[in-house]
């Protein structure tokens, strides 16, 4: 499964596996290497949309709620219809990705999505905010393509890491929005002179303009597979087997490959063939991976498998918990901090809930990492990356459980705590993405779309567990239900194996 981590892997030319061409490590620092360009746009892409998608709550606390005139209750429902239109769109856009390619599905999400943040500023009261944040909500399942891109471009060994990189890195989004945006009001209010109610529409023109210039360079710069185009991906992994001397075995139109010869027959003709940048396997694993990876057209025939089987259940629910929380929490935590300590401000009050947001730049990546050392170590054993998403969950509900017990009125206390519940949340939903393209990588969009939507599923049930906590005001009581939620369900689903028995190509 690779050796040791090597700093120069960092930015070199990474090796890649013969049959798919993904990359065995991740070339964080090199845009100019094609592996290194499709890794940035993936979390760049994702990044600059969510913070689009959140565009609102840092000035809706307290600037906007005042110009609209709006209640508790108003806010806490436009939370609630910000995640609805992500969460019908992820199941939509996972077949999709399958369809036509991530790389299309990504693009044209982000420059769609830059319509309604360029005509938020129009909106003028509470229904007006409803429409608006419900057609951002577009913007939001930009998530579902940055981690099947991902897992287009890095092998099995490196999977887990890439997509909790992309994801993480994206997520980080959540926390610049609660520091960017505050600081431009600031801005057009302290420095250019504009009255609060015309400073928070003018806003919105700087992640506009970021989102167009990502949509456009993403699809001008970066291709849609490691092979090339996207249509022809049966085509390549069929030449690409047949390069390396496995001529007995082809890829057929629907993404199956149909053997001519048993795995045994073809490993008597030679060991490993690898060339330039190449990682040697054997012709097993050629053959295993040709089988198990050619992603295919999406059909019902094929999808409902997909969907109902107990792994998918197991990853919706567990990324409900994880990502649907870090949602809900991250739409009401500068409230939170705002009621608990009114002497923060607005504006210091909306640095401190960007915490929440940013720590993914680091605990997001260490779920996934974390996830890879312990599936190498455990000789590709897939229970140890399941029982990391279990463990994660569990201590996350029990820390917002001591959140909304505790209530802490103690910054040191309340922070100390919300930052330690954080590292295991985020991480679960780095492991979460890390073991999802080992379960369906034939369906890997489907798998992946629906495992998004489940996030944005938990995110509305827990944005509604908050909007009727005492009209939307009683915080700490919704940390405590969450956390008893987290707790039950990951346990609930604990038992579930990780790959569908029979299953080809995962491991």
């Amino acid at each position: 499964m690779g050796g040791s981590f090597k700093v120069s892997s960092l930015w070199r030319a990474p090796e890649v596996n013969p049959v798919n061409k993904k990359a065995r490590s991740v070339p964080v620092f090199n845009v100019f290497n094609v592996y290194g360009r499709v890794f940035f746009f993936s979390w760049w892409g994702f990044m600059v949309a969510f913070w689009a998608w959140y565009t609102f709550p840092p000035l809706l606390t307290v600037t906007i709620k005042k110009d609209l005139n709006l209640t508790p209750a108003e806010v806490g429902n436009s939370n609630i219809v910000s995640l609805c239109a992500t969460l019908f769109l992820r199941v939509l856009v996972g077949p999709l990705c399958d369809q036509f390619g991530s790389r299309k599905v990504f693009s044209w999400l982000l420059l769609i999505g830059a319509i309604p943040v360029g005509l938020a500023p129009l909106i003028k009261n509470a229904t007006g905010l409803y429409i608006s944040r419900f057609f951002i909500g577009i913007l939001g399942a930009t998530f579902v393509p940055c981690q099947v891109w991902s897992t287009g471009f890095f092998d099995k060994n490196i999977v887990g890491t890439a997509n909790a990189l992309t994801g993480g890195w994206g997520n980080a989004g959540g926390g610049i929005t609660y520091f960017i945006m505050p600081a431009v009001f600031d801005s057009f209010v302290g420095d250019l002179g504009y009255s609060p109610d015309k400073a928070w529409r003018l806003t919105f023109i700087v992640p506009l303009v970021v989102v167009i210039l990502t949509g456009v360079g993403m699809l001008l710069l970066t291709p849609d597979t490691p092979m090339g185009a996207w249509a022809d991906r049966h085509k390549h992994i069929s030449e690409n087997l047949q390069s390396h001397g496995v001529t007995d075995a082809v890829v057929d139109v629907p993404g199956g490959v149909t053997d001519r010869a048993s795995d045994s027959d073809l490993e008597k003709k030679g060991g490993p063939i690898a060339f330039d940048h190449e990682v040697a396997i054997s012709r097993t694993e050629m053959v295993e991976t040709a089988k198990g990876e050619t992603v295919q057209k999406p059909s019902l025939k094929e999808a409902m498998p997909v969907i109902f089987s107990l792994q998918t259940t197991f990853h919706v629910l567990t990324y409900a918990c994880s990502f649907g929380g870090e949602l809900a929490i991250n739409a009401i935590l500068s409230s939170y901090y705002l009621k608990n300590f009114p002497n923060l401000g607005q504006t210091n009050a909306s640095n401190w809930a960007a915490m929440f947001g940013f720590l993914n730049i680091i605990t997001r990546p260490f779920g996934g990492i974390v996830a890879d050392v312990l599936y190498k170590m455990g000789n590709r054993n897939l229970w140890f990356k399941k029982g990391w998403i279990t463990f994660c969950g569990v201590m996350t509900g029990a820390l917002l459980i001591l959140i909304g017990q505790l209530d802490p009125h103690k910054e040191a206390t309340m922070f100390g705590l919300i930052f330690l519940m954080a590292i295991f949340h985020e991480a679960g939903n780095g492991a979460n993405f890390a073991l999802v393209p080992h379960v369906h990588p034939f369906a890997n969009g489907i798998l992946s779309g629906f495992t998004g939507a489940g996030g944005n599923f938990g995110g509305v049930c827990f944005a509604i567990i908050f909007r009727f906590m005492n009209h939307g005001k009683d915080y700490a009581r919704g940390f405590w239900v969450i956390g008893i939620i987290n707790v039950v369900l990951n346990l609930l689903v604990s038992w579930i194996p990780p790959l569908p028995k029979g299953q080809i190509g995962g491991h």
